[in-house]
């Protein structure tokens, strides 16, 4: 299974075309005195799992309803009103998604969850030829790229350049009707895979997880932790702003970008993803009442110091940073790469910081071993 786990990580390293940067280490990291870590695990687990995962899911999944609901309107009725709501709605999945992505854990794994909902960019070759084929088959590693939100960017806003014309493939190309079934199958994939992980939690998987306070490599903690460090390093570091930026090729690739054809969310996509990633690490609870148990709890129980500050407080320092730096660039992120690059390699070098302090301090701190394969250079 680990074996297993780490072939499939490494693959997703490469879909991505990751030519990697190094990541220094840094031994100064240490706890202060010497402790026996007896800290709570189980109530670290019931934080992230009831305050936080299965309320994400839900939101999550209530938004998913909305988009098949959204979506059988505009395909029932295809006019530029329906478009534009169809639009308002899938912004708002794609957001609540961005607080679920980190989760790639039980059956998320299993489903392959991330890479079946938000693969970019997106294949549109091979979803015009789907499409004209009119027989497909979500559920085939092969068809990766062509299903999720990133398709559904494609369907709804990268056709045409106008409104009307996007209409005229739901209308009178001849195709139409395959147009409206792929869209439908679409939407109803996403919501079918979010609602079988939100089921698995609620069904028995909770209380497997929260009860698995192991401090081996198969417990729950060391699991997740290297879950959540994958996701910030691979999907949100480098897979919404390095890859784009040009960070791991010789030039920038502005079509890479998450959303490219809807041009002016990929900023607040990555926003959100940064802000869902602080507040887990934080253990903030889903409707921001408040905290419970977290990585940065954890790391004040080892009371654990870099450079002769709280690691903890350097880390949640680091993501404030790295939002600035975010909060800086246009909203359209591939017209920034366009036009001023540097700031998007600014902002990459920010998140770099935090892979830095999440990956080899803090995993060290809480003797948690990574469990992935970097790609050369990583």
């Amino acid at each position: 299974m680990k074996k297993k786990k780490m072939i499939k990580k490494a693959l997703f390293s490469l879909s991505f075309i990751l030519v990697l940067v190094a990541c220094s280490s840094d031994d100064s990291t240490k706890p202060e005195e010497e402790t026996n870590d007896s800290f709570d695990r189980q109530a670290l687990l019931v934080n992230w799992a009831d305050n936080i995962i299965v309320l994400s899911y839900a939101a999550f999944n209530t938004e998913t309803n909305s988009l098949v609901t959204a979506t059988t309107t505009f395909t029932e009725n295809p006019t530029v009103g329906a478009l534009q709501q169809l639009r308002e709605t899938w912004i708002e999945a794609y957001l609540a998604f961005q607080h679920v992505s980190m989760f790639e854990i039980g059956k998320a794994e299993a489903l392959n969850y991330r890479n079946r909902v938000n693969v970019y960019p997106t294949n549109a070759s091979e979803i015009d030829g789907l499409i004209a084929d009119g027989n497909y088959d979500f559920s085939l590693p092969s068809t990766i790229d062509a299903q999720g939100f990133p398709a559904m960017d494609y369907l709804i806003n990268g056709l045409a350049s106008s409104d009307e014309e996007i209409i005229t493939f739901y209308t009178t190309n001849e195709n139409a009707e395959n147009y409206k079934a792929y869209l439908n199958t679409l939407a109803e994939t996403i919501s079918t895979l979010t609602e079988t992980v939100l089921n698995d939690w609620n069904n028995g998987y909770r209380d497997t997880f929260v009860n698995n306070t192991s401090s081996s490599a198969s417990g729950s903690v060391d699991k997740l932790a290297n879950d959540y460090v994958f996701y910030y390093e691979k999907a949100l570091r480098a897979g919404k702003v390095g890859i784009p930026a040009g960070v791991f090729s010789n030039d920038p690739l502005p079509e890479k970008v998450e959303a490219f054809y809807k041009e002016d969310i990929s900023k607040i996509l990555a926003l959100e993803a940064l802000e869902a990633s602080q507040n887990f690490f934080e253990g903030k609870k889903f409707d921001g009442t408040s905290n419970g148990e977290s990585f940065k709890t954890y790391l004040a129980y080892l009371n654990t110091i870099k450079n002769g500050e709280n690691l903890g407080n350097l880390i949640t320092a680091q993501f404030e940073t790295s939002k600035s730096k975010l909060e800086g660039l246009n909203t359209n992120f591939s017209l920034q790469i366009e036009n001023d690059n540097s700031k998007m390699l600014t902002a990459y070098n920010e998140l770099q910081r935090n892979v830095i302090l999440l990956k080899v301090d803090m995993l060290q701190a809480m003797d948690i071993s990574v469990d992935y394969v970097d790609a050369d250079g990583d």
